[in-house]
């Protein structure tokens, strides 16, 4: 089945404004992200939330974007890329503005569900529109500039988010944020045109609802394995689940996802693992810094902000650098070095103390920002170019589900390990040496994670025909 293009994809005009639209799409939700880690205390202290409450405020969001975002990302191949996105930047943006009025930590933690399944949206198609705008030749470099606008949302959340709850409260850093998502959702319009992967295919329903409830149910029981009964039938019930899901996957004539890509594509498998790895390892080492520099050196939001931005300048700079080199050398070297150096990043954080030196957290920051930025933007390129056009809008989905999958799974360890270590009480109140304990572990935990991405990396093997052909075209 061949993907329907616009008879404008071919414009300069038209790809100026599809990479400023899918750019500044993609700075609002990492600066959504990273903001929020510094509100976290502050949060909190208000609603006398602990631990694990507030492990839910970053972890329900991810767990929903990462259950609704393959279906989103099908759905949009079949109606229209174009469609989802923008409605994604609406909801996102309108749901942002709701939990600035959150009353209870109950509501805030609702609301970030449906944040959730927004974001879920944007995520899908973001990526998919621009590998279907650009040509091969060019998406290292496109995919570089969009990974450089994660980084500055990532860059912009720790100094304004941290300068914005230390002055007007934490609810500022969401109706910044829904300021932020109206300036994208102007540049998102001017996009003309659509983008269909595979018009007048049926929607998969029931694969769909076995993904995500498979999904959600396997998640929520691993990160309330120590705070629910019923946690051990959730992962049960999720693991069933999901594994109907891949059986009927399987046998439908118009699957949610074709899993025989992870079956007969060793680029596309191994590149997703590592993604998968890599964020599992790395996404919660900012919101553990936020909680140390606050809790356990007793620096305020706004101090920590300034403190934290070095990893994301770092990665912002590098990142499009990264980018044009995976246009000439084999992703897997760029990437397998990225994963190196984040490991190293990992086991000096694991050494951390009430006496560690600002300079060392600094200077370790910027090791782990320049391995993240070295991994990221070559991995995107490996696995967006391993599949024909036609699987673009999949592949951008998978690629944002192992990230957010990874994500969750980052943040679930950390609640787990915390609620083992502190109990449910609140973050101020925790014997600082059991916090810096279960941080320590955690660091280690995550190291030996990256140990096992570089093989992963390195499993997926060198650029295959099909992306040599594509790079000719």
């Amino acid at each position: 089945m061949k993907e329907h293009k616009p008879e404008i994809i071919n414009d300069a005009l038209q790809r100026k404004n599809t990479l400023i639209a899918a750019t500044s799409a993609a700075f609002i939700t990492p600066f959504m992200a990273s903001s929020i880690n510094l509100a976290i205390p502050s949060i909190g202290k208000q609603f006398g939330a602990g631990a694990f409450q507030l492990g839910w405020v970053v972890t329900g969001y991810l767990l929903t974007s990462a259950a609704f975002l393959l279906p989103f990302g099908k759905l949009a191949d079949i109606i229209g890329r174009r469609r989802v996105f923008i409605t994604g930047i609406m909801l996102f943006s309108t749901l942002s503005f709701i939990c600035g009025f959150s009353r209870t930590i109950e509501m805030l933690i609702a609301v970030r569900l449906l944040q959730g399944v927004a974001a879920a949206m944007i995520f899908g198609t973001s990526i998919a529109i621009l590998t279907s705008v650009f040509p091969a030749s060019e998406r290292g470099r496109v995919l570089g500039i969009n990974s450089a606008s994660v980084y500055v949302g990532l860059s912009l959340g720790p100094v304004l988010g941290g300068a914005l709850n230390h002055q007007f409260g934490w609810q500022s850093i969401f109706f910044a944020n829904t300021i932020i998502g109206i300036i994208a959702l102007f540049f998102v319009r001017r996009l003309k045109g659509e983008w269909v992967g595979t018009p007048g295919e049926k929607y998969d329903f029931i694969g769909s609802l076995l993904y995500s409830a498979g999904l959600v149910s396997l998640m929520y029981g691993i990160s309330s394995i120590t705070n629910s009964v019923w946690a051990k039938m959730f992962i049960f019930m999720g693991g069933v689940l999901l594994g109907i899901f891949v059986v009927y996957d399987m046998r439908t004539e118009f699957p949610l996802f074709n899993i025989r890509l992870f079956i007969s594509n060793a680029t596309f498998t191994f590149s997703n693992l590592a993604a998968l790895i890599n964020f599992s390892a790395t996404f919660a080492v900012g919101y553990l810094l936020s909680i140390y520099l606050q809790t356990v050196q007793g620096y305020d939001s706004q101090f920590s902000g300034i403190v934290l931005l070095a990893q994301p300048l770092i990665m912002a700079v590098v990142s499009p650098v990264a980018g044009r080199m995976s246009d000439r050398v084999q992703p897997r070297k760029i990437a397998s070095a990225g994963m190196a150096l984040t490991m190293v990043a990992l086991l000096v954080f694991s050494q951390i103390s009430r006496q560690t030196s600002l300079y060392v957290l600094v200077l370790s920051l910027l090791l782990f920002g320049t391995g993240l930025a070295l991994f990221s933007s070559p991995n995107t390129n490996a696995v967006m170019g391993a599949v024909e056009r036609m699987y673009y809008g999949v592949a951008s989905s998978t690629l944002g589900t192992m990230r957010l999958v990874g994500q969750a799974v980052s943040m679930a360890v950390v609640t787990l390990l915390m609620a083992v270590y502190l109990g449910d009480i609140e973050l101020t109140a925790a014997p600082l040496d059991s916090l810096l304990t279960s941080m320590r572990i955690l660091f280690y935990i995550f190291a030996a994670l990256c140990f096992a991405g570089i093989f992963a990396s390195l499993a997926r093997g060198n650029v295959t025909r099909l992306e040599r052909k594509k790079k000719k075209n």
